[in-house]
């Protein structure tokens, strides 16, 4: 049985924990949390039941924050996401084993419809819900602050460059002494959003070097896959010499990788948030309607802007969900997500928040699931 009732309650950000402070009426108000921060009125739609949801695990970070709150202020709701990958997560969509899914990579063409097809005929949309950047993490002793052009990314993962000391990286890199050592590179070896944002960055910023394809799959020679990007973290965390590309938040929590900057010509700028941002800011919509497709200028030059990012999607259907699989339950919980509590829980943990007219056009997307 649903049970959809508006809940307040205080997000209490400290450590980017969340706290309930009050359950009633819209109208209660919310009280101040033990921890002496700044606390808010939040307000959550609940709806009771469970949804399974599957896909990028670039969004995990912000999807475990959205899930903890939601659930928090709704005992009675289970949101159970796994971060299996952006094709994966697509594939269990289409074929009906989920409710929603998280992709970096729209789905557009054959997969979308499939995914019409699943949505019986409904329209499926892409919901831009979390912005980031992808990361370049090395593990590499005494060197604190990398810096990495466009061609020396391009031939480090086309392994044409396979050593620390080659020109390409010391010509970025004035009075750091780097090893002559071997650069061991790790890839995502599943099907993998991040993979088609950093291949087409690659194939962007250097289309000389990188002649290689651009979509979930890694398809460069050399290297060494991992599944998802905890494992790749978890690779170039343990593996010195390393090298990978994660999304910005798991290298935040990391012990022995570091983040490079990346010198698109315009000097070195570092992979943050608000970087990111800076970046992000400049997608066009290319989708039609509610169908927010966002194309990604990988080549920009602007100031404080860090040009390897991406966007994940939520898919959704606007119609055709079965009941058990809880349509209700995915409006509330991405509602929630466009909230600007949701939004506002990103940026300290290395996401780009969605903002102004994409985020009012993300919301009225959000309106139109069923």
């Amino acid at each position: 049985m649903k049970n959809m009732k508006t809940l307040a309650v205080t997000a209490a950000v400290a450590g980017l924990s969340i706290v309930l402070a009050a359950c009633g009426s819209s109208d209660d108000s919310s009280t101040s949390s033990d921890s002496g921060s700044s606390s808010s009125a939040m307000d959550v739609t609940c709806v009771d039941g469970s949804i399974q949801a599957a896909g990028s695990s670039a969004q995990a970070n912000a999807i475990t924050e959205w899930v903890t709150a939601y659930q928090i202020a709704c005992p009675e709701s289970t949101i159970d996401y796994q971060p299996v990958g952006s094709g994966a997560g697509v594939e269990s969509f289409v074929s009906g084993q989920v409710s929603f899914a998280g992709t970096d990579a729209a789905v557009v063409e054959e997969d979308m419809a499939a995914a019409v097809e699943r949505c019986e005929g409904n329209d499926a949309l892409n919901i831009p819900m979390v912005g980031g950047a992808i990361a370049v993490a090395y593990n590499l002793e005494g060197v604190d602050n990398l810096v990495l052009s466009p061609e020396a990314i391009a031939g480090i993962f086309a392994s044409e460059i396979t050593s620390w000391n080659d020109p390409a990286i010391a010509a970025t890199n004035s009075g750091v002494s780097l090893p002559d050592a071997t650069i061991a590179q790790f890839h995502r070896s599943d099907s993998s959003g991040t993979t088609a944002n950093f291949s087409a960055y690659l194939a962007t910023v250097a289309p000389d070097i990188w002649a290689y394809d651009t979509g979930k799959e890694w398809t460069a020679p050399g290297g060494q896959g991992a599944k998802g990007s905890d494992q790749v973290t978890a690779s170039v965390e343990q593996t010195p010499n390393s090298i990978g590309y994660v999304e910005l938040s798991y290298v935040m929590d990391a012990i022995n990788a570091k983040a490079a900057s990346v010198d698109q010509g315009a000097g070195p700028v570092e992979p943050t948030a608000q970087n990111a941002s800076n970046a992000l800011s400049a997608a066009e919509i290319v989708g039609e309607g509610n169908d927010l497709v966002l194309s990604i200028d990988y080549g920009t030059t602007a100031e404080g802007a860090y040009p390897i990012t991406l966007v994940t999607y939520e898919v959704g259907c606007t119609g055709g969900l079965a009941e058990d699989q809880n349509p209700e339950l995915v409006k509330a919980f991405l509602d929630f997500a466009a909230s600007d509590d949701g939004q506002g829980m990103l940026e300290n943990i290395g996401y780009v928040p969605i903002t102004g007219e994409l985020l009012d056009k993300v919301r009225t997307s959000v309106d139109a699931l069923q």
